[in-house]
């Protein structure tokens, strides 16, 4: 199975662990969220950052997932992939779902 970009890497935000704007801004949630591991062929969170809370997106640290659900469906990345899994698309993810919050 081919690898597919995680958030940071399609964003090139560099708040991945290790990444260049750590020091700076911190290490996203959704980097180190491993409730999301695997989910639309991601790491950790990182093809489902929009259920994260806390992820830095449009300068500014975003809220849970029902403050930020309306610009992160129109996030470039969010539409990426949403195209590329189709019908596999996960959008939230079971844990969420079963009322383990985000």
């Amino acid at each position: 199975m081919e690898r597919k970009p995680n958030c940071w890497e399609f964003k090139k935000c560099g708040r991945e662990p290790g990444g260049n704007k750590v020091s700076k801004l911190g290490v996203c949630p959704a980097a180190v969220d491993e409730r999301g591991e695997g989910a639309n062929g991601g790491s950790e969170s990182g093809r489902i950052c929009w259920v994260t809370a806390g992820t830095f997106c449009g300068g500014k640290v975003q809220g849970s997932f029902a403050q930020k659900r309306e610009s992160c469906e129109a996030c470039d990345f969010f539409v990426a992939v949403k195209k590329e899994e189709g019908d596999a698309f996960v959008f939230l993810p079971s844990w969420l779902q079963e009322g383990g919050g985000a």
